[in-house]
C-alpha cells in the first residue's frame, strides 16, 4: 500500500510528522507537501506558472504550491499508484463551513476528485491550552487504522477532527454530519482597515453535528460526498421553456 501525505501547514510542520509516524507501518509513505504554510488557501490551484518541486529526502518532496497542487502533482507525477491521500494533521480544526476555506480539506477533496481515497485530519486547539503532539499521535493511530481499512465509494472522503480536552484521557468517536451554520463574522475598524474579530470557539453549534461533537470533547468523523466525482445524479439534458419550468420535478436542482 502506498500512502501520499500532505498538509497545509508546510512540510516541516509537527502535525505532518505525527501523521507520517502514525501510518508508516501500514505501507510506503510518500510526502508531497507545501514548502511553506498554506493555511486558509482553500482549493486554490496553480496554473499560471511552473510549480517547483524539490526532493529533500527519500520519499519527501517540497512543493512551491498549494495543498491541492501537491495532490495534483503527487497523484499524476510522483506517486500515481497511491492508494490513499492523507492530509494533516492540521494545527486547528476544520469543522462545518471551514471545509470551504481549509487547504487541508481541499487536499483530500482534490484527491477524491481525481478518484483516490482520501482523508483530512485536524486538531482543534483550545485557547491558552498547550497542545501535546504525542497525545495527538496516540489518538490518531487507532482512528486512522479503523478508517483506512474501510471501503469508500467514488467521490467520498473523510474529514476527521480531534478534540482538545484538558486531560489525556480517552475520548469518544462520533460519526456525525457537517454543521451547516456559517462562521460568526465580525470586524473592528483600526487605522482605516478592518481587523477580523470572529471568535471561533464561540461559533454557533447544531446539536450532534461536527462542531458540537468536537468542541464538546469527542472526535468528529464526517463523510463528505462530492456529486461531481460520483455517479451522475441527473443524467441527460434538461430544456427550459419560456417560463423556466423545465427542471426535473423531484429533488434539488443540480448544476451539470
Amino acid at each position: 500500500v502506498k500512502l501520499l501525505l500532505t498538509n497545509d501547514d508546510g512540510i516541516d510542520a509537527p502535525g505532518l510528522e505525527v501523521l507520517e509516524r502514525a501510518v508508516r507501518e501500514w505501507g510506503e509513505v510518500v510526502v508531497v507537501a507545501p514548502a511553506e504554510g498554506q493555511s486558509g488557501v482553500g482549493h486554490q490551484v496553480t496554473t499560471d506558472r511552473p510549480i517547483a518541486v524539490e526532493c529533500i529526502g527519500t520519499g519527501r518532496y517540497s512543493v512551491q504550491g498549494t495543498p491541492a497542487d501537491c495532490v495534483r502533482v503527487g497523484l499524476t507525477e510522483i506517486a500515481p499508484d497511491a492508494s490513499w491521500v492523507l492530509a494533516g494533521v492540521n494545527r486547528g480544526a476544520n469543522l462545518g463551513a471551514d471545509i470551504y476555506i481549509s487547504g487541508t480539506v481541499a487536499a483530500a477533496r482534490e484527491a477524491a476528485l481525481l478518484g483516490c481515497r482520501a482523508l483530512a485530519i485536524s486538531q482543534y486547539i483550545v485557547k491558552a491550552r498547550p497542545l501535546d503532539w504525542e497525545i495527538v499521535y496516540r489518538r490518531a493511530v487507532p482512528l486512522l487504522r479503523r478508517l483506512l481499512t474501510r471501503e469508500s465509494a467514488q467521490g467520498e472522503f473523510w474529514n476527521v477532527n480531534l478534540p482538545h480536552p484538558a486531560t489525556d484521557a480517552d475520548v469518544g468517536v462520533v460519526a456525525c454530519a457537517l454543521d451547516t451554520r456559517p462562521l460568526g463574522v465580525a470586524y473592528r475598524k483600526e487605522a482605516g482597515a478592518f481587523v477580523y474579530q470572529g471568535d471561533y470557539h464561540k461559533r454557533p453549534r447544531q446539536p450532534g453535528r461536527d462542531v458540537d461533537v468536537c468542541l464538546g470533547g469527542r472526535v468528529a468523523v464526517t463523510k463528505l460526498v462530492l456529486d461531481i466525482a460520483g455517479p451522475a445524479v441527473n443524467p441527460g439534458s434538461c430544456e427550459l421553456d419560456e417560463a423556466g419550468t423545465g427542471f426535473p420535478a423531484a429533488g434539488p436542482v443540480k448544476v451539470l
